[in-house]
């Protein structure tokens, strides 16, 4: 092997050792696994065509890299999205292996939180994902986004009370998962009286499908207006469809199939009052990556 099949050998080699941390940043800036999977191959187009012998970390450059092409795409990504019909949910990642996203710490990755930092500017959402789901120390996400280290530490302050003004307090997994289950079960049987107690009073509905037919356009607001929808949608929604299971960006979700495709992906989070939040992904170019573990 010639001296520079070996350099770029050992370039690949660099690129793979961080590639999972490159797909979670850049998943977690975005929504979305297929935006976030372009960025890791062009971050790599960048690696190939840079003078690495300039670099004397690989894995903080292509860090920069990436956090810079992000913010950039989200910026585009906002733009594109007022043409978006119906609300916009991010695209769901299936962790029941996680081979994937990289992520030392669990943080900025369930769906809610994806869609709270929607309200972030990208800074500071990359500020936020740097610090939260990685521990990146504060001079390095300076370095990252060209900043001070003043204005990195300001940037996580002001995403953190953002995050924490839209959040309440977290059920745990276990406590998740029986609400998820319980409400699959009154939604499909239409027992408005069941729904009510579960969902917390001022609980929100969400139905992302882009203009699909017999998809809510709009947000569903009260525990008693979303379970007087499901209840008179249950004779016709749930003809034909399985209830599964699934591990989706670090919780539970139920995944629908109908005629065996996957046709909607449902997520909840929850509180100490019940179900606040209900999500059903139902744009099909979004649930492909999600499999069930029935």
């Amino acid at each position: 092997m010639d001296a520079a099949a070996q350099e770029l050998e050992a370039a690949a080699a660099a690129f793979t050792g961080v590639r999972p941390r490159l797909f979670g940043i850049a998943y977690r800036m975005l929504g979305s696994a297929a935006e976030a999977e372009d960025l890791v191959q062009e971050t790599w187009v960048r690696w190939q065509a840079y003078d690495r012998a300039k670099v004397a970390n690989p894995g903080a450059f292509l860090a920069t890299t990436i956090t810079r092409l992000a913010i950039n795409a989200l910026q585009s990504a906002r733009a594109r999205r007022e043409t978006y019909i119906g609300p916009w949910l991010p695209e769901p990642v299936d962790t029941s292996a996680d081979p994937y996203l990289g992520a030392e710490r669990g943080e900025a990755l369930e769906l809610a939180a994806l869609l709270l930092m929607e309200r972030l500017t990208p800074d500071e959402r990359a500020a936020y994902v740097l610090r939260e789901a990685f521990d990146y120390p504060y001079a390095q996400i300076a370095d990252i986004l060209d900043a001070s280290e003043a204005a990195a530490r300001q940037l996580v302050s002001r995403a953190r009370k953002h995050m924490a003004g839209g959040r309440r307090s977290r059920a745990d997994a276990g406590e998740q998962r029986r609400l998820l289950t319980a409400f699959m079960s009154a939604a499909r049987s239409g027992d408005m009286n069941a729904l009510e107690r579960l969902l917390a009073a001022d609980a929100t509905s969400v139905s992302d499908g882009n203009g699909a037919a017999r998809v809510s356009r709009r947000p569903l607001v009260g525990a008693g207006r979303i379970a007087k929808f499901l209840g008179a949608i249950a004779d016709w929604f749930w003809v034909g469809v399985d209830v599964e299971w699934a591990m989706v960006n670090g919780q539970a979700a139920a995944v629908l199939r109908r005629d065996g495709a996957v046709y909607a992906v449902v997520a909840v989070s929850a509180g100490d009052d019940g179900i606040d939040q209900v999500l059903w992904i139902v744009n099909p170019d979004k649930t492909t990556g999600v499999s069930s573990q029935d």
